[in-house]
């Protein structure tokens, strides 16, 4: 039974990764939602959709991915897992929601440790490409 996955962010963050996730991996769309949270939108009026959305993808282990630990939609997300059944990883982007797809048949625990290690491994210093000689 594959982990289901929801991204809970400030909007329109949610919903662009996951449609940057589902360009990926378009098999995958049964298994993550995304919830946008509007900068006027109550924390129980969020919680609510959340548990909305939550319940709507059946009863498999959740784990819920959130951009910014202290946030609204972070503080949303406590009150939303268990520890048991679902999980929550602050700090998402792009390579962490790209690991989590990719290994969500792994038990949960296991899961939301590759999520975490995947979001931390992408972020990588690059190198600015050598500088072009210009010509007079």
């Amino acid at each position: 039974m594959n982990t289901r996955l929801l991204i809970i962010a400030h909007e329109p963050l949610a919903h662009a990764l996951r449609e940057c996730a589902l360009h990926v991996f378009p098999d995958c769309a049964a298994d993550v939602q995304a919830l946008d949270v509007p900068p006027d939108e109550p924390p129980e009026a969020t919680l609510l959709a959340a548990r909305a959305l939550s319940f709507t993808q059946g009863s498999a282990p959740l784990l819920v991915l959130t951009d910014l630990a202290g946030a609204t939609p972070s503080n949303v997300a406590q009150r939303l897992v268990d520890g048991v059944h679902s999980r929550l990883v602050a700090g998402v982007n792009l390579p962490m929601l790209l690991r989590a797809l990719t290994y969500r048949a792994e038990p949960l625990e296991v899961l939301a440790a590759r999520a975490l290690a995947g979001g931390a491994q992408g972020v990588v210093p690059v190198a600015a490409p050598a500088a072009v000689p210009q010509q007079a």
